[in-house]
């Protein structure tokens, strides 16, 4: 079995995934954005290894939850499932960043560099990375008009980009990144078309599975088929570009 910890596991997909992988007897560390959170999810943590405790729209909490996460012991995997989607303006973390690329791209970053290095890395992406283009001087929104929309379709290149580069650099870790579909949760809205189950199914998958497919490396995958992602997320030039912007806006080296 398996020990695992999930971002954003109080609803939706993080909340359906550490159910199955308790469920499935996997030690699984949760995760909750405050304390006032961690009551929601009382019953699955009286059974899981534990929680730690973290807003990633804010750095230094990101930095403790890395640290209170290393003090438990090192991981399997982690699956970077936490996410937003819409913000109506820029806004300004505590660090001064958009708080869409603080939580969707900063905060998967630091928490890949800062965690004892696990076997296995998964990371949320969605289908809106592919209009997410080639932006990365001004990924902070500083001198754009704030568009929320595309902040988090960057948001998602980045952070599918950010796996790759790991599969390139780390050849000792399987490194993929998911598109989950458009599910009905909190963020995708009580209409969205997509099967739930297989929304959660395939991090789950990637994160403890002996089948030869999950044991790959550098892929990007939908109900656990692979698929071509957006060329910048296979681009070493853009993933290169990308982490030295990220160290930069996070004094946080990863390679």
């Amino acid at each position: 079995m398996s020990r695992i910890l999930i971002t954003g596991s109080t609803d939706g997909l993080g909340l359906a995934a550490a159910r199955e992988l308790i469920t499935n007897g996997h030690e699984v560390v949760l995760h909750a954005r405050s304390s006032e959170r961690t009551k929601a999810i009382g019953q699955l943590a009286a059974k899981s290894l534990g929680v730690v405790v973290g807003d990633l729209s804010n750095g230094a909490e990101t930095r403790s939850m890395a640290d209170q996460l290393n003090t438990i012991g090192r991981m399997d995997a982690v699956i970077h499932n936490a996410g937003i989607y819409s913000e109506p303006a820029r806004g300004d973390t505590p660090e001064g960043h958009p708080k869409v690329l603080a939580v969707n791209t900063l905060a998967p970053y630091i928490l890949t560099a800062l965690i004892e290095r696990p076997k296995r890395l998964v990371y949320l992406s969605s289908g809106m990375h592919q209009s997410g283009g080639r932006e990365i001087e001004d990924i902070d929104w500083r001198r754009r008009p704030w568009n929320t929309g595309r902040a988090y379709s960057e948001s998602k290149l980045h952070v599918a980009a950010l796996a790759a580069a790991v599969a390139r650099y780390w050849p000792e870790v399987l490194s993929n990144a998911v598109d989950p579909g458009w599910v009905p949760t909190k963020m995708g809205g009580a209409g969205a078309p997509d099967n739930l189950r297989e929304g959660y199914q395939t991090q789950v998958w990637l994160a403890t599975s002996d089948d030869e497919k999950a044991r790959s490396s550098g892929g990007y995958w939908y109900h656990r088929e692979r698929r071509k992602p957006a060329d910048e997320v296979t681009d070493p030039d853009y993933q290169d570009e990308l982490i030295r912007k990220l160290e930069t806006l996070t004094d946080v080296k990863l390679f």
